[in-house]
């Protein structure tokens, strides 16, 4: 723990802060860096200092202990999905007060409230958004004779069964048409939630776990179908999010969103919204910051920190910097930011879904609720059927919710 505390002595009028953040790549903590020392230049009375502590699912421990501990940073960057652990041990401070006084309130993203809130309160505010798409080859789907994008279900098998191939006629499939992510990690669920949310599905009903629904069921069994028409290629165990094979031309569609690699390569590349079912539909990726409780000096200078980020000026650079997308609305409109979007055009295909992008669950259990959904699309993948691995996975958390 001594790592990530700060044992800075107080100078006289000047607030110090602790924020820990796991921000990757390098580069973009660099970007965040160079915007962290402008709001300290320009809030004498207010430090703050960015620390990085690892890799996000790396930290958990880490903060949890610190909260326990009564020695939590000032300010935390996290994945909003744990905001259900850290209301359960009271070390987060509800921010609708504040932000209900704040004009930037409504400069918001209205889909990005999703993951902002839980029983009632505002629990956090977004540092970026995103969203996942389908990156394809356009060299490839050319090349198969492909003129038309897909924009259902049944358009993206029949496309994905003509982008499979053998080229050398060894009987050996040399290109899939899609990257499907083996594993029962979040990574897994996470890229499946567009198709849920595209049918009407949910995971959760009066915050209780609800996996066996006519839209979980139709999820799964599309994911199942690409499988069985021999048009995907399974990727390493828990690997999902790996590029080497798009990038290789082994297969010629993968899901995954702006902050992802094949943007910085040189390969032939392009984007397509998430084909549909019952309506269009993603899920969002959103890195959000909580001011965790300490003395009320400290809250309110985080606060001042907070309003500073989800501002138009910091989200604007912050956004063409690290290639996320921007969460306030007059960022997303700006002269500089639609610049941007000109010479990365594909970033307009993730900012045109955020009005149709849902969010995963927020709420107390959402790991466990992960795991065992995550368990039962992985069953799928291997060829169990939907509505048995989805029963299966109802069965283990209603046992872990009722104890």
């Amino acid at each position: 723990m001594s790592g990530c505390h700060t044992t800075t002595p107080k100078e006289s009028g000047v607030i110090h802060l602790t924020l820990w953040q796991g921000i990757n790549p390098p580069t973009n903590r660099d970007v965040f860096q160079k915007l962290v020392d402008r709001f300290n230049q320009t809030h004498p009375d207010i430090e703050i200092e960015s620390i990085y502590a690892g890799q996000l699912e790396q930290q958990i421990p880490k903060v949890l202990t610190a909260v326990v501990g009564n020695v939590p940073p000032d300010i935390l960057f996290f994945n909003p999905q744990l905001t259900g652990q850290l209301v359960e041990l009271g070390a987060i401070l509800p921010l609708e007060n504040w932000l209900d006084k704040s004009p930037l309130k409504s400069e918001i993203i209205p889909n990005c409230f999703g993951e902002m809130q839980l029983g009632g309160h505002i629990w956090s505010v977004p540092l970026w958004s995103g969203n996942i798409g389908i990156f394809y080859r356009p060299d490839l789907f050319k090349e198969a004779g492909i003129t038309e994008l897909p924009k259902t279900w049944d358009e993206l098998r029949q496309v994905a069964k003509k982008l499979t191939i053998d080229r050398n006629g060894d009987r050996r499939l040399d290109q899939f048409g899609m990257l499907m992510p083996l594993g029962k990690g979040e990574w897994t669920v996470f890229t499946w939630f567009p198709f849920l949310l595209s049918s009407d599905g949910t995971v959760v009903k009066n915050d209780r776990p609800d996996l066996v629904n006519p839209g979980a069921i139709a999820a799964l069994q599309f994911w199942q179908d690409l499988i069985k028409d021999g048009s995907t290629k399974f990727s390493a165990s828990e690997r999902g999010f790996e590029e080497d094979d798009f990038l290789a031309g082994r297969v010629a569609m993968q899901l995954t969103g702006p902050w992802t690699f094949i943007m910085k390569s040189k390969v032939d590349y392009d984007v397509l919204p998430i084909p549909a079912n019952l309506h269009p539909a993603s899920v969002i990726a959103g890195g959000n910051l909580f001011v965790m409780k300490t003395t009320s000096e400290k809250e309110q200078a985080a606060l001042k920190f907070l309003e500073y980020v989800i501002g138009e000026e910091f989200q604007t650079e912050w956004s063409i910097g690290s290639g996320f997308l921007p969460i306030n609305i007059k960022s997303a409109q700006s002269q500089a930011y639609q610049e941007f979007i000109k010479q990365k055009p594909v970033m307009k295909v993730f900012l045109d879904q955020m009005a149709v992008s849902g969010t995963r669950p927020i709420i107390p259990g959402y790991n466990r609720l992960s795991d065992s959904l995550g368990r039962a699309i992985e069953a799928t993948m291997l060829g169990e059927s939907p509505q048995k691995a989805l029963k299966t996975a109802q069965k283990r958390l209603e046992l872990i919710w009722n104890n």
